[in-house]
Formats: structure tokens, C-alpha cells, sequence
């Protein structure tokens, strides 16, 4: 039974977007998901959970609006969080992104490499939640591409040609462990789990330059020792019914919600997103790119679709 204290949590927690411009972003939140983005700016994230030293998602509705992701986690961790492992933040951050060009192919380190680099390792995972025509993910090497082959390639600007393209249309994921090299490509929007950190080495950038006509900048020396260069042309998650990815970081699963069901056991807190339809759950609701907390305390722990065709992503701490 829930502690006095724990009562308290009456509904799911809702934030506060906070977007992000970005030279390859677009309006797709805004016609896809109704997001009130800033007007003539090219939005490329929408950052809908995170808990960053210089970023804070903020409660924006009910008893607890005001209070900051990280004021949850400190003070009141066993109600919001239920038994969790100790860390100085809260270990994942969840974002929208539209890319309505394509990203610099970047790398994230592996946990040894950020530690000697004095970064952030990330894993994370990739949702299409919608993809133009002809869109695709540019993943890992192609078979047989050594790291010499990789720098010259940098060198001569071919470096698109070593990098795996995937075809991807809505609904396919993609598990992006540290060290494999990636980028998005134009057309998708992704919902992208992943974990608290916000170290990227830029490797290469397509030969184009930014807003100032200049290069734009890019980590060689980081990218080339934290690329694993026996990652050759990885796959999209293959789902295990409902399961997409289960890890130590996290666990990510799609539901299509046909009737009530509880979102996850009493003492656990989960983070729903809606894909589409509708979702209800204790006097809150959540459309197609709306996200909620469900906070392991909460008594009412019942999902209820209130429009045909409901689904979401249902992400919970890894094991």
C-alpha cells in the first residue's frame, strides 16, 4: 500500500516541452503533434523529459506544477521513481525530433572512452514515428569498411559512401548502442529514448557548411576512438511481441491499448507516449506525441483508450 506521503500523487505528471532550434529542424511537432512551437524558428527537438544541468522539465499541470524534474528526484524519489538505482540525476531523457534535413553522422563514446575523455556515454533508441517517402537511417559500416578505409574517407570527403543506409517507414526502431556511428535522415521524425547524457562527436557533416557558409565543426580524433569499427550494417529492432528493447538502461515496449490495463505494477513508475488515438488515465489525457509520468506511487494505474485505435510506447528503467 502506498505510504501517506505517497497519496499525494494523484495523477500522472505532465512538462513542459522545451524546444530546440536546429539548422536541420522543421514545423513537423507542430502539424503532426499540435506542439505550439515559436513562430518562424526551424525546431529540430523537442526535449518532453529530461532532468540536465542546463535543462529542467517542468511540471505543467495539477498540485505538483512548478516543480522541476530534478526536485522530484531528489525529494521525492521513492514516490515518483519506486526503487531505483542511485544517481545523481534522473538516468533517461526522452525527446521529439524532426528532421527535416539530414544530421551530421556523429558517434556517442562508450562508457571507457567518456570516462578518458572526460564526456558522457549514451545509449539510446530510435521510433519512427513518421517517415516522407524514401526516408532513411544511416546506421553503422558498410560490411567489410576497415578503420583506414573510414579516414581516408574522411579525408576525401566520401565518407557518406561507408555508412549503412535503412529504409525506414513509421513504426520500425532502431537500437543505437554507444559507439555505433549514425545519423537521421531527412524526412523522419523520431521519438528518441535515451540515456541522460548529451555528449555527441560530430564526425562528418555531408561537406556542407552552416548558417555562416563556414564547415561546421566536427570531432575527429573523439569520433575515431569512440567508433566500434566492427559494427557493420545492424538491423532494425526486430520486436518480441510487445518488447522492442530491454537493457540495463532501459526497456521500451508498444502497446496498442484496445481496453483498460494498468501501465505497469504498483511501486514502479513507467513513461507513456501516445502515438495515436487517445489515452485516459486518473482525470489526465494524452494524444499522438504527448508524454506522461506515471509515478510508482499513484493509485490509479489504469490506462483507458478513449479514441479507436490507440497506441504507445510504454518505457520503464532497464534490469
Amino acid at each position: 500500500m502506498p505510504s501517506p506521503a505517497a497519496s499525494r500523487f494523484s495523477e500522472p505528471l505532465t512538462f513542459t516541452p522545451l524546444f530546440q532550434e536546429r539548422i536541420w529542424g522543421g514545423r513537423r511537432l507542430e502539424t503532426l503533434f499540435g506542439k505550439k512551437l515559436p513562430t518562424n524558428r526551424r525546431i529540430g527537438e523537442s526535449w518532453e523529459i529530461v532532468d540536465r544541468p542546463e535543462a529542467q522539465s517542468v511540471v505543467c499541470a495539477g498540485v505538483w506544477s512548478g516543480k522541476t524534474l530534478h526536485e522530484l528526484w531528489l525529494h521525492h524519489r521513492r514516490d515518483v521513481f519506486g526503487e531505483i538505482a542511485d544517481a545523481p540525476r534522473f538516468p533517461l531523457f526522452l525527446k521529439l525530433l524532426d528532421a527535416e534535413e539530414k544530421l551530421s553522422v556523429q558517434v556517442h563514446p562508450p562508457a571507457d572512452v567518456a570516462a578518458e575523455l572526460g564526456s558522457e556515454p549514451k545509449t539510446e533508441c530510435w521510433y519512427v514515428a513518421h517517415a516522407e517517402p524514401g526516408a532513411e537511417l544511416y546506421v553503422g559500416l558498410k560490411n567489410g569498411i576497415s578503420r583506414a578505409a573510414f579516414e581516408a574517407a574522411l579525408t576525401n570527403g566520401t565518407a557518406a559512401e561507408q555508412i549503412h543506409r535503412i529504409p525506414v517507414r513509421a513504426g520500425d526502431a532502431m537500437f543505437l548502442p554507444s559507439g555505433r556511428v549514425h545519423a537521421i535522415g531527412a524526412g523522419n521524425v523520431l521519438i528518441e529514448i535515451q540515456q541522460n547524457s548529451d555528449t555527441t562527436y560530430r564526425v562528418f557533416d555531408w561537406n556542407r557548411s552552416g548558417d555562416d557558409k563556414a564547415p561546421r565543426a566536427l570531432h575527429i580524433a573523439e569520433s575515431l576512438r569512440s567508433i566500434d569499427f566492427a559494427d557493420y550494417e545492424p538491423e532494425l529492432v526486430r520486436p518480441a511481441c510487445e518488447s522492442l528493447v530491454k537493457n540495463a538502461l532501459f526497456a521500451l515496449e508498444k502497446w496498442a491499448l484496445t481496453k483498460e490495463r494498468p501501465v505497469a505494477p504498483a511501486g514502479n513508475f513507467a513513461i507513456v507516449v501516445c502515438l495515436t488515438g487517445k489515452i485516459h488515465c486518473a482525470g489526465v489525457e494524452a494524444g499522438p506525441g504527448e508524454f506522461f509520468l506515471m509515478p510508482a506511487s499513484l493509485t490509479d494505474r489504469v490506462l483507458r483508450p478513449v479514441a479507436l485505435d490507440t497506441t504507445l510506447l510504454r518505457i520503464t528503467a532497464g534490469t
